[in-house]
């Protein structure tokens, strides 16, 4: 009887380790295949992160909508372009602000000049069309701005373009080839950029911000947003051969265009800035290094005009500009742009080296006489 027992206890305790090997078996072969389950989980987790980013944009998207309008131009001269079976003269686009509790668009001059105010359009997201009871041009920086009235008017939240780096990531909104509402994504791909042939007639002061963001016919005007869904810029031009994006395209920044925008409003006109300093052409390489600065950055002064801004701020000569308004200076010519482009009435800094020592002045421009130097 014991014997049958230990036979009994001796199957059981057999089946039990057949069960164990079994087990260990598939378990073997699950640790085998655990790496990819592993790598579908680190997919799954990095997927999460870009679809959180992606649902950013949508609500950035969303956020700005009612703020962008589609506007059409019917103008006195020049091509027209068919969109769709509608023939206009002109698209393009533009962002609505607010000045003085008042709504106004501020766009592109290009897509607008030479076409009477009741041949121009303004096509709000809601369906609604509105037409400008007054508009501003400034053919030199090719800002305008139109003054429209409207209830439930959205303007679009202002950033500040003078924070804005390279390599940001932005969205332009507008109306590529007359399709409204169209977003393209990208980045900052440099600032600063100018000596730009653009239009016809050129445009005499440049300061462009450059994006890869998707640029076309139609875009004019349309704002460039970063990802807080602020307007930091007006999406102006591109550069191309073929006539549609090729990557390049420009951007006039936002405090640089309000600035233009507020006083066309105010004044009617736009008063360019004087600072009233003579600038050494010959500055270079070999001139900073006896100065012992460490490249040919920013422009050195020649002379300084009595009674001026630069005097009175105390600005030598022999003195090099470095950076103004904090935005850091290549050249002579790239002072004159940001100079005539910078707003009056409030003190800016001016940072230049003298002596090898790095000198902070601040001052405030006064109105630039057609006649006179920047």
């Amino acid at each position: 009887m014991n014997t049958r027992k230990s036979k009994i206890s001796f199957a059981v305790i057999a089946l039990s380790l057949l069960s164990v090997t079994l087990a260990g078996t598939v378990w073997g072969q699950e640790e085998a295949v655990s790496p990819r389950q592993q790598l579908r989980e680190d997919i799954l987790a990095e997927v999460a992160q870009l679809e959180a980013h992606g649902n950013l944009l949508k609500k950035v998207c969303r956020y700005v909508r009612p703020s962008v309008v589609h506007i059409e131009a019917r103008k006195k001269e020049g091509e027209s372009l068919a969109y769709g079976g509608n023939v206009v003269d002109e698209a393009g686009s533009g962002v609505i602000i607010r000045h003085h509790d008042k709504n106004y668009v501020l766009t592109n001059r290009h897509v607008i000049s030479q076409a009477a105010n009741q041949d121009i359009k303004i096509h709000l997201d809601d369906g609604r069309i509105l037409r400008p009871s007054q508009v501003w041009t400034d053919r030199e920086t090719d800002v305008a701005v139109m003054a429209i009235s409207a209830d439930r008017l959205i303007p679009g939240q202002i950033g500040d373009s003078s924070t804005v780096e390279i390599g940001e990531f932005v969205l332009a909104v507008g109306s590529p080839f007359g399709l409204s509402q169209s977003v393209t994504y990208g980045i900052i791909s440099a600032k600063g950029r100018r000596d730009l042939q653009l239009g016809r007639q050129g445009l005499k002061f440049q300061n462009f911000m450059q994006t890869d963001a998707a640029i076309n016919p139609g875009n004019s005007g349309g704002p460039l947003l970063n990802l807080r869904g602020e307007v930091i810029g007006i999406n102006t031009a591109i550069a191309s051969n073929s006539g549609g994006n090729d990557g390049i395209g420009f951007t006039i920044p936002i405090n640089s265009a309000l600035n233009i925008a507020r006083q066309m409003i105010d004044d009617g006109k736009v008063s360019r800035a004087f600072l009233g300093v003579v600038l050494d052409s010959q500055y270079d390489s070999k001139v900073a290094e006896k100065l012992g600065l460490p490249m040919a950055k920013g422009t050195r002064v020649n002379g300084v005009t009595p009674d001026s801004p630069a005097a009175e701020a105390g600005i030598l000569v022999g003195d090099v500009i470095i950076r103004f308004n904090n935005q850091e200076i290549d050249d002579d010519s790239h002072l004159v742009n940001v100079v005539s482009l910078s707003p009056l009435n409030i003190k800016l800094p001016v940072e230049l080296y003298r002596g090898g020592v790095l000198t902070v002045v601040k001052l405030e421009l006064a109105v630039r006489d057609a006649t006179l130097k920047p």
